[in-house]
């Protein structure tokens, strides 16, 4: 609620594009990188869990596709921005995708608890990723304001992206803890597992 909202985000803006310094565009490679490999993993992850869930309990089919749908969403939408600026994807991608089924796998068939908690400890991380690069756009976007620079389309778009993508994976903490999450055993050990490993994963990613 408190996240400024400059007007020149919302304001038609002339066809002009000022290239990024070079912190920004190896800013823009690592972020953009490591979102592109977590949605990846978080549609992974919904796919493993998804056939145990769904079966155990049929009522909450409609929500995990609903989660799933809107992470195939972002993984869409990322994998398009790094063709768009000419990233490469992670070179972790291999084992990242076989980590990920595994997480899935394994809390989908301890059950339905441990599936929510483990989303509510991906969707912690990731919620506090996603707002860590909306405040670096926003600088960007500060900067060129105070320089008198116009802010072109291309990052305003991006803001609204990451700022609309981060909105709909914290909207899943919140499915989850709605669903039991805290109620895993052991909750503490299984969150704090999959979070370390979540700052892990985006550590490398962003090097590698």
């Amino acid at each position: 609620a408190t996240e400024p909202k400059p007007e020149s985000l919302h304001q038609p803006q002339p066809a002009r594009r000022k290239p990024l310094t070079a912190a920004q565009k190896d800013f823009l490679d690592r972020a953009l990188r490591v979102n592109h490999a977590g949605e990846l993993a978080a549609t992974l992850i919904y796919t493993a869990q998804s056939p145990p869930i769904n079966k155990a309990h049929p009522h909450l089919r409609p929500l995990m596709k609903h989660m799933y749908d809107q992470e195939a969403g972002h993984f869409a939408t990322f994998s398009h921005l790094l063709a768009r600026h000419r990233i490469r994807p992670t070179a972790m991608y291999p084992i990242w995708s076989a980590a990920a089924t595994f997480l899935g796998w394994s809390t989908g068939v301890m059950g339905r608890e441990a599936a929510m908690a483990c989303t509510e400890a991906v969707e912690t991380e990731i919620g506090e990723h996603y707002n860590g690069q909306v405040r670096e756009f926003l600088g960007w976007v500060k900067e060129m304001e105070e320089r008198g620079e116009e802010v072109g389309e291309e990052l305003r778009t991006l803001v609204e992206d990451v700022r609309r993508i981060r909105d709909e994976e914290l909207e899943h903490l919140d499915h989850a803890v709605e669903n039991d999450a805290k109620e895993a055993n052991p909750y503490e050990l299984l969150t704090g597992v999959i979070r370390v490993g979540c700052r892990g994963a985006i550590w490398v990613t962003e090097r590698v």
